[in-house]
């Protein structure tokens, strides 16, 4: 039978500590901060050149609005909402593109592109582990792609944004209607960056999350995000920069800008990587007690508690109970949590003892590791709580932790060894 329902509210609130400790120490441990200065470098180099094009088309639509007035509506709202005179004066703008440096330019965009998406994947890789490799020829043509496509729309987003905020500023469509417009708009801006936080956490992992997972971190993320760029705005002022930096001080900027943004990226994909092994770490530090490898007196304090395993894996069992059996087709794993239990090997002469199992230990694991019927059989001695692992679990458990397997393979040699001595003949 089950144990009694633990509090749900114990229960969430160990699993974010874990969450959240897990996450900061693989975030740390996999040099995540240097991947997002990376990502944030390759993103400067793939911004440049689009604000090129921006010039551009300013220059087209400078020619149409000389003879059209919705054009000419449309590139003052540019000018006024999108601060284009100031980015002219910071240079990320040049004031008269020649077409040999638009071509530089494209190409540029097209290289720093790659680099922007290879780099990603490459921090992905980091983030979600896995040895399998991706085609050859989508890992080359996608990222040429990709990028070009991701700003445009973003580019799209952001230009009715402006352009539903300079005419309701100057009353042409009604302040109310306006307003409602833009609403919509911003609620479609945001829709967009969640769904491309939402792909990349789903799809760049080789060994794909599950979509409800990816949907929600990626919602995080996009909050998260957003409440960066309020509080970017309100503490960083492209003035100092300016003053500290001279004619450098707009791309420290937008590096800086970039680099936190970036961050807040792969540290809730690590999150998402550490929701999916939350119960393997836990399941973990409960089996090695501890004593594990680099095992800190925080790390014994946040995994201390086991009442949120013991709510999803546990059983009790009254003394007497036939846990396992010989013969048995089973291959769940047990780790006994509390009580007394002892094994027994059916023999010519009757059942014999093989050992006693206290609490701490992990058993049953054979019939998973050799893929064989139950060898022996355990019985409880005491009333028993254990932990009941089926055998995926396992498996994470042993690809996870070197130590745990060092351990189990140990465990296993010394019960292959008492089952030998106990054989007849």
């Amino acid at each position: 039978m089950r144990p009694p329902a633990l509090p749900r509210v114990r229960g969430t609130l160990s699993w974010l500590l874990q969450l959240g400790y897990t996450t900061l120490r693989l975030f740390k441990q996999n040099g995540l901060q240097n991947h997002a200065a990376a990502t944030s470098f390759y993103f400067l180099l793939s911004a440049t050149p689009l604000l090129l094009l921006l010039s551009y088309a300013m220059q087209l639509l400078g020619h149409i609005a000389e003879n059209s007035v919705p054009a000419t509506i449309l590139m003052a709202a540019l000018y006024n909402q999108l601060q284009l005179e100031s980015l002219t004066a910071l240079g990320f703008i040049p004031r008269q593109a020649q077409l040999s440096a638009g071509g530089v330019g494209l190409l540029t965009l097209l290289l720093s592109s790659r680099g922007l998406v290879n780099t990603m994947q490459g921090a992905f890789h980091i983030i979600f582990p896995d040895q399998t490799k991706r085609n050859l020829v989508v890992s080359w043509v996608l990222p040429l792609i990709i990028l070009p496509v991701l700003f445009l729309l973003m580019g799209v987003a952001s230009l009715a944004q402006v352009t539903l905020s300079f005419l309701a500023q100057n009353d042409f469509i009604g302040t109310g209607n306006a307003q409602v417009l833009k609403t919509l708009n911003t609620l479609f801006g945001f829709a967009m960056v969640w769904a491309l936080l939402f792909a990349a956490y789903w799809r760049l992992p080789r060994r794909h999350p599950r979509a409800r997972d990816a949907a929600l971190f990626a919602l995080a993320a996009t909050v998260s995000l957003g409440l960066l760029l309020m509080l970017f705005g309100a503490f960083f002022k492209l003035e100092n920069y300016l003053s500290l930096y001279g004619a450098l001080g707009g791309v420290v900027f937008v590096l800086i800008g970039a680099y936190f943004a970036f961050l807040l990226l792969y540290l809730w994909a690590q999150a998402l990587y550490s929701c999916g092994k939350a119960d393997i770490t836990a399941l973990e530090k409960l089996f090695l007690g501890g004593s594990g490898e680099g095992a800190s007196k925080l790390e014994g304090y946040v995994f201390a508690d086991a009442h949120r395993l013991l709510e999803k894996y546990g059983e009790i069992h009254p003394a007497g109970h036939t846990l396992i059996a010989e013969g048995d087709d089973s291959r769940i794993a047990y780790f006994l949590y509390a009580g007394r239990a002892r094994v027994f090997k059916n023999t010519n002469g009757g059942r014999r003892p093989l050992g006693d199992l206290n609490e701490g230990q992990l058993f049953g694991e054979m019939a998973y590791l050799l893929n064989e019927k139950r060898t022996a059989s355990v019985v409880a001695d005491t009333e028993i709580t254990v932990l009941a692992l089926p055998p995926h679990i396992m498996e994470e458990l042993m690809r996870h932790s070197a130590p745990l397997s060092r351990r189990i393979i140990d465990t296993l040699c010394q019960r292959l060894e008492r089952m030998n001595l106990a054989s007849p003949g």
